[in-house]
């Protein structure tokens, strides 16, 4: 509720009661005092006084529970005090606990009105008394002002630094959520990724395999040389996606460690033109990009768009030549694979999920990809990527 003080971020409530309780302990000692001073020489300082010591101290203690309610009480308990003549007491020391409180639980306007109450009544009250009006501007009602803000202002200011720690505390804890959101992307992406990877590894290797198994079983008994070949050339493709897989699988093990780039990137092309003409495609390459020209993931991406089309002119294309160029232009990595086959014209269903792949791949680095038929028939996959990642 808005009408009760809450202790503290990380105070017990034990310790809170404590506090709270030397407080009206300390309010009632102090009234008591004054009390069985009795400056003005009443002669009433007896236990009725003592009882509203004790009632004040009682309130002040009391005063997380309804800070609005405590204030009310508080005045009409001074209030009820100077009309049975009691020794003078002030209005400001009974009262200064209430204000404070009920300033701090944010009911600043019933301080501040409470606060004007008292010094109104207690002015008017000197001045039937016949006090002169000079004396009480220049140090009673001063006085009686000047205590009766300071107990709102110290209220209203450890409110204000109260709501500025649990501001800051929200403000950590939705940085941390969107950190933790930000990590679950990443971690994310990285799955992606690696799914892709598997899919292009998994996916060009079963097709290579695919070809020389089956120039290996039309060759057996009646070319052995052919057969040794396209074995020769499963367990080359073998061993290749054996190697990256091992690479995949470190970075699943540590996934704060960098992937080894090996041959992963656009300097391994040619290892991949070389198993595509084992298949019996005829490759040629123009890749003209200089050592370093490129970031880690731009030449690895550039690297799996090749293997992908390569693997899809093989498996589905029905293509008998494929040319692959890549070059870097200003800032920008221009790679295009072309074959003779189908183009778009293949059998339903055929290289779809490699070519959203790819351009998903050219998309994560910042690029652009486009695939279809080819100007002079075929099919062709163009990437666009910026060459450097800013």
């Amino acid at each position: 509720m808005r009408d009760r003080v809450r202790p503290d971020e990380g105070a017990s409530g034990a310790a809170v009661r404590r506090v709270d309780a030397l407080l009206g302990v300390g309010v009632a000692l102090a009234v008591a005092v004054v009390v069985l001073a009795d400056l003005d020489a009443t002669g009433r300082a007896g236990p009725a006084a003592l009882a509203f010591a004790a009632g004040f101290g009682l309130l002040a203690a009391a005063r997380r529970t309804a800070p609005r309610a405590l204030l009310v009480a508080t005045v009409l308990g001074i209030f009820g005090y100077y009309v049975l003549q009691l020794p003078p007491i002030g209005i400001a020391l009974p009262a200064v606990v209430a204000l404070y409180s009920a300033a701090e639980a944010g009911r600043t306007g019933w301080a501040l009105g409470a606060g004007a109450v008292l010094v109104g009544v207690a002015a008017w009250a000197r001045i039937d008394e016949g006090l002169p009006a000079t004396y009480l501007a220049s140090y009673d009602l001063l006085t009686d002002v000047a205590l009766v803000v300071a107990a709102v202002a110290l209220g209203v200011s450890v409110r204000a630094r109260r709501e500025t720690r649990a501001h800051q505390e929200r403000l950590r804890a939705a940085a941390a959520a969107e950190q933790a959101r930000a990590g679950e992307q990443r971690l994310q992406e990285e799955r992606v990724r690696i799914a892709r990877d598997l899919h292009d590894v998994v996916g060009h290797t079963l097709s290579v395999i695919s070809v020389h198994g089956n120039v290996a079983a039309e060759a057996l008994d009646e070319d052995d040389a052919a057969a040794r070949a396209a074995v020769g050339q499963i367990l080359r493709a073998t061993s290749t996606a054996m190697r990256e897989l091992r690479t995949t699988v470190k970075v699943l093990r540590s996934p704060a460690q960098a992937p080894e780039r090996g041959t992963i990137g656009l300097g391994g092309v040619a290892a991949l033109a070389d198993a595509a003409r084992a298949a019996g495609l005829r490759v040629e390459l123009d890749v003209a990009v200089p050592a370093d020209a490129l970031d880690g993931v731009v030449d690895a991406a550039a690297y799996r768009i090749v293997q992908e089309s390569l693997t899809n002119t093989l498996r589905h294309a029905g293509a008998t030549r494929a040319v692959v160029t890549a070059a870097v232009r200003g800032d920008r990595l221009e790679v295009t694979v072309t074959d003779d086959g189908h183009g778009r014209a293949r059998p339903a269903g055929t290289g779809g999920a490699g070519l959203a792949g790819m351009a998903e791949r050219a998309a994560a680095v910042g690029g652009r990809l486009a695939a279809g038929d080819g100007p002079d028939g075929g099919f062709r996959v163009h990437a666009t990527m910026p060459a450097r990642l800013r």
